[in-house]
């Protein structure tokens, strides 16, 4: 058994833009199937469908909110805050028993549908309700307080009325509502107001008694902030507090100008006081002073200190200064006097304020639990007086109907035509659908699909060259001469295949393929054409001893052959066979016997090899699938170059890489690989490998297309010595 293993990849490729549509111009018989199959089938179900009309009512919604709130409650409906969940709330409410039921009843929908789906049956109103939910669809109308309600319908008069039937039972179920949370509103403040009467007169009761036993008088107009009354009252207060801040600031302005002026001595103060406190008798005496002071001064320029006059002025100027002094040291302690007056005084305003706040902070608390009973109380009757209001409104405003929180504000009316199914939308999708569908099933079948498809990809996996592309639906080159345009392919092939190299020097060469059907047959006999058109003598060995075909193409009898000879019945000359291709000889494979199975690999076939080679410039040998039999492993093992054919999207690569790796393993010398059966007008990249090349050839004039053949011919005959004549 054999345990060599398949090669990976060498490496991955991305694909590029140009890959994607190689595949989709591939496969577009597949992608093109799909997407009219798809456009059948949409445009089909879409005019099968039965048509449905919509109707759509929109009604406005409010939140529930009670119209006898609590007392100091004044939220409203559009006060109220955004509920995330009220419009979901509201979908389930109008799609629930309780509503559903009221529109049933209405309609008499499960007489209708029962004749209309049920053969006649009525239905239950569980299957109604199940019918109706499946017909209706809830909306909200973006950025407002609306819900659209829509019905569809075969019957647009139905589902107008299905769709104001279900507004107006919304809308009744949530007036119904409405009512009940108002009675709920007013028998809780009902009860309110029959627990606070019960509390006034409780707490009247506990004021009373603390009246009496505190012994207060209280007047109509008393203080009910909740405290007692104070003994002096605030006007009193007031005035005794603008006293005692006056006294305050005389001391400390006669306080500050004491202590100044004690800082002075006598003679400085009898200049300093008279602009300070200003005193008559002082300010006389210093003027008398002031008079005499000058008289002396007069005197004593005309007369001596000794005169009497002199004497006696100055014996006043002496008493006047003992006056002066004296009134200073008296003004001195009157105004000392005055301070302490003032001090005294402030000392006893003071003293009578802070007596008069003791006397009220005592009274107050022993007097505070009156006051705090009586500002409950009073506190307590304004409630019960604001309460009683309250409720005496609210039962004026029941009688009055109230809004339900619902206004149908855009009724339902029949549509004018059908909305379902939407024929242009639906035969686009569907379009699109195939469209998509088609290409997503042809690159998935090109997943799939492991067979050799590009150049780079078969070099890359074989690590081989690829030394001829032969494009699709090419016939035998024998018969459409050498000008056919086919030819070119071939003559790629050729020139390749003599410049590969390492390999200039060659005779015999087979060519083998993987599996059945992939051209190797008609490579052989067209490269063999090529060979014989350049003037070298060639022949063609018909070596599919299991199925052989070459004899047919040929038109010849397959009677003698090669098995003939390795048989030894007949020699070279009887079993080589002349074609219409000039140049070019055939030998058939004969019939094989039963018992001769094998002789391919005798020696034999050995020697036929030599002695052809040394009649022929090539020969070209035609083998069976190297998978399929050992013959082709044989042949390999025993010729020049062994070339494989790769026909196009064919056999998995691992199946022909395996091929390869069969030839190298009986020691074949490999020279590369054949692409054959190429669709040209698929795929681009293989027409410049092959296509551009005919265009330049078939360019060209005759002169130059013959001195290249020329050079062709030189090249080949340096492989041998290139026999012309038949044997």
């Amino acid at each position: 058994m054999d345990d060599t293993k398949i090669p990976s990849p060498v490496g991955e490729t991305q694909l590029h833009f140009l890959d994607y549509w190689r595949v989709i111009r591939i496969r577009k018989a597949i992608i093109i199937t799909v997407f009219l199959i798809t456009a059948i089938i949409a445009t089909v179900v879409t005019f099968i469908l039965p048509e449905s009309y919509a109707s759509t009512a929109k009604i406005k919604v409010e939140r529930d909110v009670l119209n006898v709130p609590g007392m100091g409650n004044t939220t409203t409906a559009d006060s109220t805050g955004f509920d995330p969940y009220f419009i979901q709330t509201t979908f389930e409410i109008m799609q629930s028993e309780i509503v559903l039921s009221n529109v049933i009843a209405t309609l008499d929908l499960n007489n209708k549908w029962g004749k209309k789906f049920n053969n006649g049956e009525p239905f239950k109103s569980t299957e109604t309700m199940t019918l109706l939910k499946g017909v209706m669809n809830l909306n909200p109308v973006r950025n407002t307080k609306l819900i659209a309600i829509t019905v569809y319908s075969d019957d647009p008069a139905e589902a107008a009325d299905i769709a104001n039937a279900e507004a107006e039972s919304y809308r009744q179920y949530r007036l119904l509502t409405q009512q009940q949370l108002d009675q709920t509103g007013l028998k809780a403040l009902q009860d309110q107001y029959d627990l606070e009467t019960h509390q006034l007169a409780v707490v009247q009761s506990n004021v009373d008694q603390l009246r009496k036993s505190l012994g207060i008088v209280d007047y109509a107009n008393s203080d009910s902030s909740g405290s007692a009354n104070p003994t002096m009252s605030e006007e009193q207060i007031r005035q005794l507090n603008q006293q005692r801040v006056e006294y305050e600031r005389q001391y400390t302005e006669s306080q500050s100008q004491f202590n100044d002026l004690k800082a002075y001595t006598v003679q400085q103060l009898r200049d300093v006081l008279p602009s300070v406190f200003p005193d008559p008798t002082l300010q006389n005496l210093l003027d008398k002073l002031n008079e005499s002071e000058q008289t002396f001064a007069e005197l004593t320029n005309d007369y001596s200190l000794t005169n009497v006059v002199v004497l006696r002025v100055q014996s006043e100027i002496t008493t006047l200064n003992k006056q002066v002094n004296d009134r200073v040291t008296g003004l001195m302690a009157g105004i000392s006097s005055k301070v302490d007056s003032e001090r005294a005084a402030l000392d006893e305003i003071t003293r009578e304020v802070n007596d008069s706040k003791a006397r009220d902070l005592a009274d107050s608390a022993r007097n505070q639990p009156y006051y705090d009973a009586k500002r409950d109380l009073d506190q307590l009757t304004e409630q019960h007086r604001l309460l009683y209001l309250k409720m005496d409104a609210e039962k004026v405003d029941s009688y009055i109907p109230k809004d339900a929180m619902v206004q149908v504000v855009e009724p339902a009316v029949p549509g004018l035509l059908p909305v379902k199914p939407n024929k242009p939308l639906t035969i686009g999708l569907g379009l699109i659908f195939g469209l998509l569908l088609g290409i997503g099933l042809a690159f998935f079948i090109e997943y799939l699909d492991t067979s050799v498809k590009t150049i780079d990809e078969v070099e890359r996996i074989f690590q081989a060259p690829v030394l001829g592309v032969i494009p699709q639906n090419i016939g035998y080159l024998m018969e459409e001469g050498p000008d056919s345009k086919n030819a070119e392919a071939y003559r790629v092939l050729r020139t390749n295949l003599l410049f590969t190299k390492g390999h200039e020097k060659f005779k015999t060469i087979v060519i083998v393929s993987a599996g059945a059907g992939e051209g190797k047959s008609t490579t052989t006999i067209n490269l063999a054409t090529i060979f014989a058109q350049t003037g070298n003598r060639v022949l063609i060995v018909d070596s599919d001893l299991r199925r052989p075909t070459l004899h047919k193409l040929f038109k010849v009898s397959n009677n003698l052959g090669l098995t003939n000879y390795l048989l030894k019945q007949n020699n070279i000359l009887d079993v080589v066979q002349n074609t219409p291709v000039k140049n070019l000889d055939f030998m058939p494979s004969g019939r094989l016997p039963s018992s001769a199975f094998g002789i391919l690999g005798s020696e034999q076939m050995k020697d036929m090899i030599n002695e052809l080679k040394s009649k022929y410039d090539y020969i070209f040998f035609d083998s069976p699938p190297i998978l399929g039999v050992s013959d082709a492993s044989v042949l390999a093992s025993e010729v020049d170059l062994v070339m494989q054919v790769i026909q196009y999207r064919r056999y998995p690569q691992p199946m022909t890489i395996r091929a390869k790796q069969m030839i190298e393993k009986v020691g074949g010398n490999f020279v590369g690989i054949v692409l054959n059966n190429i669709n040209m007008s698929q795929d681009e990249g293989y027409y410049y490998y092959s296509g551009y090349y005919h265009d330049y050839y078939y360019s060209r004039s005759e002169a130059e297309q013959e001195a290249e053949a020329q050079g062709e011919n030189a090249a080949a005959k340096t492989n041998g010595p290139g026999i012309k004549q038949k044997y």
